[in-house]
């Protein structure tokens, strides 16, 4: 006959795992920029010297100044932006894109054109008022003829602001408000992003401050909606209304 049984030992519950902590965005260090950034001097040299040495082995100088320029600042852009898709994916095994915050947001992506085309025109008054020096600037030299005004045209508007806004909104930019806060980082990412122009405008410094509140502004865009994507639809909306300006100033008749 068998006795009473025992009571069941109740089992302690285990004590709930604790969440990771939140990842650190980005995940990228200065140390990265640096290497990055140093890297991009000797490229560029490597790719104008390359695109040169092909002019000369071939025989041929293009008539057109911007024929000369542009294939070299595209090989440039190319090899950079490779570098930094290896570095990211290799050093640290992220997705790039979704690393650089190119996404969509949730209310799209025309009204960032909307902000582009009014930040233009903010420009153009402000610009009017500081009474900037006639100067020759080298970005006119590029302004020529029809088909160079179509190149820089096309290169303005998809090329350039899809490989500035990675670099400064999608690259820099989260590093320096994750340790300046926002509007120091929006600030400083604009002052490069404008020094990266200066050449093209003989170091004005009217036009660079123009330069770097249009800069701020995409800043604030890429800050505000979370997407490098918005910024850089912005910048080409800004590229677009000024270079419509310019090319029906420039365009032979």
């Amino acid at each position: 006959m068998n006795g009473p049984e025992p009571p069941a030992v109740e089992q302690a519950a285990a004590p709930p795992k604790p969440e990771p902590p939140p990842e650190k965005y980005p995940f990228w260090t200065y140390q990265d920029v640096v290497l990055v950034g140093a890297l991009a001097l000797p490229l560029l040299v490597l790719t104008f010297a390359l695109v040169g040495g092909l002019f000369w082995l071939f025989h041929w100088r293009p008539s057109q100044k911007a024929l000369q320029v542009l294939p070299a600042q595209f090989i440039f852009y190319l090899l950079w932006f490779l570098f930094l898709y290896g570095w990211i994916k290799l050093r640290y095994g992220r997705p790039f894109w979704r690393s650089m915050a190119w996404v969509v947001p949730r209310q799209g992506l025309w009204s960032s054109s909307t902000w582009g085309i009014l930040t233009a025109l903010a420009v153009i008054v402000l610009g009017a008022l500081l009474r900037p020096p006639e100067i020759e600037m080298p970005l006119m030299e590029l302004l020529r003829d029809r088909v160079s005004i179509a190149l820089v045209g096309f290169f303005a508007v998809t090329f350039g602001p899809l490989c500035e806004e990675l670099a400064f909104r999608g690259f820099l930019l989260p590093l320096f408000i994750r340790s300046l806060s926002a509007v120091p980082g929006i600030l400083i990412t604009a002052i490069l992003f404008a020094s990266l122009h200066g050449p093209e405008y003989a170091w004005s410094w009217r036009h660079l401050l123009l330069i770097t509140l249009a800069g701020a502004a995409f800043g604030w865009m890429r800050h505000r909606s979370g997407s490098t994507a918005t910024a850089t639809v912005m910048h080409a909306a800004y590229n677009l209304t000024f270079f419509v300006g310019m090319a029906a100033q420039r365009v032979p008749q």
